[in-house]
């Protein structure tokens, strides 16, 4: 090299290359986070895990996402009701009360459906239960029919408990081709998994089948001699409320099982036996104007 001769600035260069290297990188590193960010809104993080000394009731709960899991929520307020408060019942309150004792103690018991008329008392029997019962290790878990389908889950939740859990479902009733439907179908017998020992099914539904009947289907009987053969339609819907080992039917009350009811409870607020028949015409009126005779009514 001659003497005087310049040297070439090597150094500037590459302190301007990594200048750039730098600024790229930190271009990626902003939309990777950018990306994670929505990557953890589509992805709800785990629910807590459930306080089952929290409460002796119970509900399942969904997930807002499409991907969230659902858990289990103690619930802080449970309704209290006596069984002793339900009157005209007691035929029924007999046999879901005995049931649900051998269920208390290990023994054999059943899933329960009931069924029939609007306001006799069904789904207060359960809390009725729940809430004479709670202190022998009774639970509750309520769920709703859209959320069947996480009958697995909940049985999985419940399996290792000491506790003996009611699945609730109140006014249960299917529409064709419900998710919900075959969830439970499957769970009540069919599934070569069982549900834990722990863990029975009672629902309530206005409808003896569970599912609307269309005059149709009537039109697929068949008769062969003598017998009577409904149609497929027919035996798939009732196919599913014969799973239920137990089936407690509810009737319409007469007019003196709802004038008891009514006298029952001016009772319970501080009424006499006089302001109960001071009463009776009032009451009937008013059955008359809800259209019911019913425990709710009254």
């Amino acid at each position: 090299m001659r003497c005087g001769a310049t040297v070439p600035a090597a150094p500037r260069r590459q302190s301007s290359d990594n200048a750039v290297m730098k600024a790229d990188l930190d271009k990626l590193v902003a939309q990777t986070e950018r990306l994670l960010a929505r990557f953890e809104a589509l992805v709800p993080p785990p629910p807590a895990a459930t306080d089952w000394d929290a409460s002796i009731a119970f509900r399942w709960r969904r997930g807002a996402g499409p991907n969230s899991s659902g858990w289990v929520q103690p619930v802080r307020h449970v309704h209290r009701i006596r069984l002793a408060d339900l009157r005209g019942v007691d035929a029924q309150i007999s046999r879901v009360e005995q049931n649900t004792r051998q269920f208390i103690e290990g023994r054999p018991a059943n899933n329960v459906l009931l069924t029939g008329a609007r306001g006799t008392g069904k789904s207060s029997i359960v809390k009725g239960l729940l809430n004479q019962y709670s202190a022998q290790g009774l639970r509750l878990i309520e769920i709703e029919k859209n959320d069947l389908v996480a009958l697995p889950a909940i049985t999985d939740l419940v399996a290792s408990r000491t506790e003996r859990y009611i699945l609730f479902c109140d006014d249960l009733t299917f529409e064709a081709g419900e998710p919900g439907y075959i969830a439970l179908k499957v769970a009540l017998d069919g599934s070569i998994s069982t549900a834990s020992e722990n863990l029975l099914i009672y629902a309530t539904s206005n409808r003896r089948h569970l599912m609307p009947e269309y005059m149709a289907e009537n039109l697929e009987t068949r008769y062969v001699g003598e017998e009577i053969h409904p149609g497929e339609t027919v035996e798939e819907k009732i196919s599913l409320s014969e799973r239920f080992g137990l089936w407690v039917s509810f009737y319409p009350f007469d007019q003196d099982e709802y004038l008891d009811i009514v006298a029952h409870w001016l009772g319970s607020f501080g009424g006499s036996a006089q302001d109960a028949e001071r009463a009776r015409e009032e009451a009937l009126q008013w059955a008359l104007q809800r259209g019911s005779r019913s425990g709710r009514v009254a």
